[in-house]
């Protein structure tokens, strides 16, 4: 088994020897097995914190280089107007505390997050044009987000029913809801 412990940011495809594809879900996590995209038995013992991005590679202890990749997953595509209604799309998902993957591309700009209906319902009610189907998700990582992986307020997640006033946080600045 590789073992893989230190993060090394985005690298070029070409400095690795391996990829290792996943899905966000298992990219939040700093321990775990997994196999490589050629086959080979993998172990992360990696800070907590923060996600795995598209694109960062991995040290092994012997040396090796593993660049991660997104894996493709469901995810919802919303598309609304630029300016002021991009915004309040934004604004009104992210203060659900979801992940959220910002893009742009030949279509124009847009936000996407994994199916949830609620989630798709308000978006709707905002304007929006959903598209539901497979893509990459590699969601913001948050504005609290530092060098050393040390999470502010909106990089963690809460239990549903639970919210900041049941939480004590003295790592980040205030912020309003």
């Amino acid at each position: 088994m590789l073992m893989l412990i230190e993060r090394l940011g985005p690298i070029e495809a070409n400095r690795a020897t391996d990829t290792l594809t996943l899905p966000y879900e298992r990219r939040v996590l700093g321990r775990l097995k997994a196999t490589s995209d050629a086959g080979l038995s993998l172990g992360l013992f990696l800070d907590r914190g923060p996600v795995l991005r598209d694109g960062e590679g991995l040290r092994a202890e012997s040396g090796e280089v593993v660049r991660v990749k997104a894996a493709v997953e469901p995810v919802v595509t919303a598309r609304i107007a630029a300016g002021l209604p991009l915004a309040r799309l934004a604004y009104h998902l992210g203060n659900r505390h979801v992940q959220l993957a910002l893009g742009e591309d030949h279509q124009g700009s847009y936000v996407r997050f994994p199916p949830d209906h609620v989630l798709e319902a308000l978006a709707e009610r905002l304007g929006a044009s959903l598209e539901r189907h497979e893509a990459p998700f590699d969601p913001e990582s948050g504005a609290y987000q530092t060098q050393e992986g040390h999470a502010g307020s909106n990089a963690h997640a809460h239990a549903p029913g639970h919210s900041h006033d049941d939480h004590h946080h003295d790592h980040a600045p205030p912020h309003a809801h």
